[in-house]
């Protein structure tokens, strides 16, 4: 009898064992094809050519070796509705006349007289018409950066004069940063046609940069809200923010929560760090230690920094309670094309929204 129960004590414990070792086991990898059966189930309902999208979806996270899980899946399909409701080029209205008036302060800016814009601006280009009427006609982002890549080739001392002015800095379905794009092109994994430019404008470039901006480097969040946050502000952006809101605690600082943390356009340190100095002595740190460990602040090494440790133990001193780790930033939205005033909080919370709703789809 006592043998009897032993043997079933014993195999009751091995079953209570092998089901915590199934707990704490990784989900096994799925396919190619299971990856895109999820996301032929996930894409909006109305999004021409579902196929393709999940093709190219599913390729810019196997080249990055991203893992494909719906969270992450979830993530990128809300932020390409946000951005261009799953079009590759989404059509912009007024977008000739938001180009032209960008074009007009930027050269005011740089002291180019109006009318040698103008002037310019009627020479006639390779399919007759003028860069001035082309320029009016722009409906989409590609389309204007073409013509002016085509403007800056052909009129006298274009790119001298004129090759910073191009207003397009962002593009394709996610609406990445060209200059982002640029510089994460050393691994893409098609041939380029012409400049990464014109890849950021096609569906697989555009998802590929876009997919390496929102999920190709490791943070700390625990809601994906926060990733959003830094998809519009930048890498790290909440994070920086939710410190910034730390060092204002600790020293009584008013700072902005805009994620920025060091200045590198000028040798003068910003307002950050003249705060952060202000504890220096509390945080038994001199001004260059300051220095050296805020240039972290692009990488998450700067969570581990004794900076950002102490600055914390302080803040959490003064308030009596524990502080976030991330915070929406501060940021109210710029660009030509932004009409209304906007800001990064409303940007990550209406992605978040989409990015629910797609959870519950998969639910």
């Amino acid at each position: 009898m006592q043998a009897n129960r032993l043997i079933t004590s014993v195999a009751a414990l091995l079953v209570l064992a092998g089901c915590g070792t199934q707990r704490t086991q990784e989900p096994p990898a799925r396919t190619p094809n299971e990856v895109k059966a999820e996301l032929m189930r996930l894409l909006p309902a109305r999004t021409v050519d579902r196929q393709g999208w999940a093709t190219d979806i599913y390729a810019a996270f196997a080249a990055q070796a991203i893992p494909a899980t719906t969270q992450n899946l979830c993530s990128v399909l809300a932020v390409t509705e946000q951005e261009s409701t799953f079009q590759v080029d989404p059509p912009v209205p007024g977008l000739g006349k938001i180009a032209r008036d960008e074009i007009d302060r930027r050269a005011a800016k740089a002291h180019i007289p109006g009318l040698l814009i103008s002037g310019a601006l009627q020479v006639r280009s390779p399919n007759g018409k003028s860069y001035s009427d082309r320029l009016n006609a722009a409906r989409s982002e590609k389309e204007l950066g073409a013509i002016f890549d085509d403007f800056i080739g052909m009129v006298p001392m274009g790119r001298t004069l004129f090759g910073g002015f191009n207003p397009v800095h962002t593009g394709g379905p996610m609406q990445v940063s060209i200059e982002f794009a640029e510089q994460q092109a050393r691994n893409y994994p098609y041939p380029v046609e012409g400049s990464i430019r014109r890849e950021v404008f096609s569906r697989r470039g555009g998802m590929y940069f876009g997919i390496a901006h929102l999920l190709g480097y490791p943070v700390s969040y625990q809601q994906p809200l926060y990733r959003f946050a830094d998809f519009n502000a930048g890498w790290y952006a909440s994070r920086n923010a939710a410190f910034q809101n730390a060092v204002s605690r600790a020293s009584g600082i008013p700072l902005a929560l805009d994620g920025d943390l060091v200045r590198y356009d000028s040798i003068m340190p910003g307002t950050t760090e003249l705060a952060v100095r202000t504890l220096g002595k509390r945080l038994d740190m001199r001004n260059p230690t300051i220095r050296d460990q805020l240039e972290k602040g692009k990488s998450l090494e700067f969570e581990e920094t004794t900076l950002y440790e102490r600055v914390f133990e302080l803040a959490e001193q003064a308030e009596g309670r524990s502080l976030p780790r991330a915070v929406l930033p501060g940021i109210v939205l710029q660009s030509p094309k932004i009409t209304r005033k906007l800001t990064t909080a409303w940007f990550a919370k209406r992605v978040d929204e989409r990015y629910q709703r797609c959870m519950a789809r998969a639910r």
